[in-house]
């Protein structure tokens, strides 16, 4: 029940919107229970009792007394008013109070949409933001399609089952508690029957229940995993369409479809069988208190108008009791996506920051890569291996090495991607991890072998993240570049969409505007990471010239794949199976007749 706990702690922020909705649903409670006895004395006009006068009883707090007292103002009001005056004044009376009734019915639905929304966009805006400083590690352990189910499917499904179910959680007991009094005070021995239906209701309803949690939860991961597969056939629809492979993609999610309609349909069966049983139930009770309480009347123990009304209190027991059940389950099943939802607001932050960081400011001096080593969380052997390495201020330095040597990693760890397992990452002599990530962030421009961008105008995808940036800057930043051209060719401009992931555009201007982007940050590191490696030769040469003025009085790490574009570096470190191999020019490494001049050979040989 934490997750249930948890949701109810998002009330907190709307206390004023959920105080007044429990007050609206306990007047409207009231106004439902009051409305059982006013039909007592409209029975018993219209049955011609009490027509000739009685004496003023002795007041009493006693059944027997309140029923005396209401037969005299009866029997008062038919003398004064006539029995068609009489009737009509308790009719207006019982219309006013179901007026009532239905007005604080509204005004409690009304106080309590805020609150559910609110809460709803609450835990939505929680999830992203968690999200977005999750570690790198965790989303290569997670289907992307069933992140984005918890966020929209699971979270629709709290709104649909806890937030629903919490106005009858709050209304129904009043009702049910304030009726049963009624009925406890009429006859107690016909309530008896009413509290035998309730206990054998929630035993066997109770028991469906727990199933429903269990098997609701199988249902949201089978939903995450038909996302999963819709946004990877989406992603991959090139692929897809190349390899004819339509049929196999169909089928595996026709399969998966299958499945989520069969343990969905067994789910909705449990639940589904909440209302007829209840009814069943209540209509076995209500024969035996129409045997029973005939009897009565019979007998004379009761009135008939007394009867009737305890009838009518009975239903307005049963109908929220088996709201109230039908709300048990839709919290179960609320408390089931709310545990899915809990497993990512749970998730640990790995990269967690120092309570007192250092402050940093200006990059002077240098980086160093001492000792370090890293493997990923349960990887059983490591990625890195004692890596040592100086980059000094305004240098250029390449990293070399075959596919798996550990290239990306270590650039990966500089960001803080990732965290080091063993030594540690200085820069000017300062541990990163005593860093704030925005102060160490600061410093570095990234751009990609994949060009990140996102569904937006060039100008957006050039700003992003930055402020106090004016369109001359941007555009000067798309000169150097060598993006300006294509950008003012476009239709819009620099206003132009570029459609999903820049999808709009080729390689070679998706590649431009990260370096625009880069460019436009103007961070005093940069890591580029195989940034050339996917184009074309045309695309790599603009692309290229875009980096060496991106690069100009920088200190840069480069990530090579094509070593044509790193033979004027500064240093190029040469990596294998985790490991520094071989360092220095690229002369000094064709000289050393190594593992670089391999690589070269291997790559002119293509």
């Amino acid at each position: 029940m934490s997750s249930f706990w948890r949701l109810l702690s998002f009330l907190r922020k709307y206390r004023a919107n959920v105080a007044l909705s429990i007050a609206s649903n306990i007047l409207m409670a009231v106004f439902n229970v009051a409305s059982i006895p006013l039909l007592i004395p409209l029975l018993d006009i219209i049955f011609q009792k009490n027509v000739q006068a009685l004496p003023v009883p002795v007041w009493s707090w006693s059944a027997d007394g309140l029923r005396a007292q209401l037969n005299y103002q009866i029997s008062h009001l038919i003398q004064t008013q006539g029995q068609e005056g009489a009737l009509i004044r308790i009719c207006a009376v019982i219309l006013l109070v179901f007026f009532c009734k239905n007005l604080f019915n509204y005004l409690a639905m009304f106080f309590m949409a805020p609150a559910r929304n609110g809460i709803v966009r609450d835990v939505r805006e929680q999830l992203f933001s968690k999200i977005l400083v999750l570690p790198l590690g965790y989303f290569s352990e997670e289907r992307k399609g069933d992140l984005m189910s918890r966020i929209t499917a699971d979270v629709q499904e709290i709104e649909w089952s806890i937030l629903n179910a919490l106005e009858s959680i709050f209304r129904e007991p009043i009702i049910i508690t304030l009726s049963l009094i009624f009925m406890l005070y009429v006859s107690p021995v016909l309530t008896g029957f009413v509290f035998i239906l309730i206990l054998f209701s929630a035993v066997i309803i109770g028991g469906i229940g727990r199933t429903l949690r269990k098997s609701s939860s199988k249902v949201q991961e089978r939903l995450g995993t038909i996302v999963s597969i819709v946004e990877e056939a989406i992603s991959g629809l090139r692929i897809i369409k190349g390899f004819n492979a339509e049929k196999y993609q169909e089928t595996k999610f026709n399969r998966e479809n299958n499945d989520y309609r069969r343990m969905q349909t067994r789910m909705l069966w449990r639940r589904d069988l909440a209302s007829p049983l209840s009814e069943f139930l209540g209509i076995a009770v209500v024969s035996v208190l129409l045997w029973f309480g005939s009897r009565m009347v019979f007998k004379g123990s009761i009135e008939a108008s007394t009867f009737i009304s305890f009838l009518y209190a009975f239903f307005s027991v049963l109908n929220p009791a088996k709201a109230f059940s039908r709300g048990l389950y839709d919290v179960q099943r609320g408390i089931a996506a709310m545990q899915r939802v809990e497993h990512i607001l749970n998730a640990p932050v790995l990269i967690e920051e120092k309570p007192d960081p250092t402050p940093f400011q200006t990059f002077e001096k240098g980086i160093e890569y001492r000792n370090v080593s890293f493997h990923y969380r349960n990887a059983d052997e490591p990625v890195l291996q004692n890596i040592n390495l100086n980059i000094h201020k305004g240098k250029l330095v390449a990293l070399v090495g075959a596919s798996g040597a550990g290239k990306s990693t270590m650039a990966d760890l500089l960001p803080r991607f990732y965290d080091v397992s063993e030594g540690g990452i200085y820069i000017d002599g300062i541990n990163i991890k005593d860093l704030t990530l925005q102060d160490l962030r600061n410093q570095l421009g990234i751009v990609s072998q994949e060009a990140i961008l996102f569904n937006d105008s060039i100008y957006n995808n050039i700003v992003f993240g930055l402020k106090d940036v004016t369109p001359e800057d941007v555009e000067r930043a798309a000169k150097i570049a060598n993006a300006h051209n294509f950008i003012v060719a476009t239709e819009n401009g620099y206003q132009t969409n570029i459609g999903d992931r820049g999808s709009k555009l080729s390689g070679g201007q998706r590649q431009r505007l990260t370096i625009a982007r880069a460019v436009l940050k103007n961070p005093p590191i940069l890591i580029l990471d195989e940034a050339t490696s996917a184009l074309d030769s045309e695309s790599e040469k603009l692309v290229q010239e875009a980096l060496l003025n991106l690069m100009k009085d920088r200190t840069s790490l480069v990530i090579a794949h094509r070593l044509s574009t790193v033979q004027y570096a500064d240093e190029i470190i040469v990596m294998r199976a985790g490991r520094i191999v071989e360092r220095g020019s690229h002369a000094e490494l064709l000289e050393k007749n190594g593992e670089y001049r391999k690589l070269v050979e291997l790559q002119a040989m293509a």
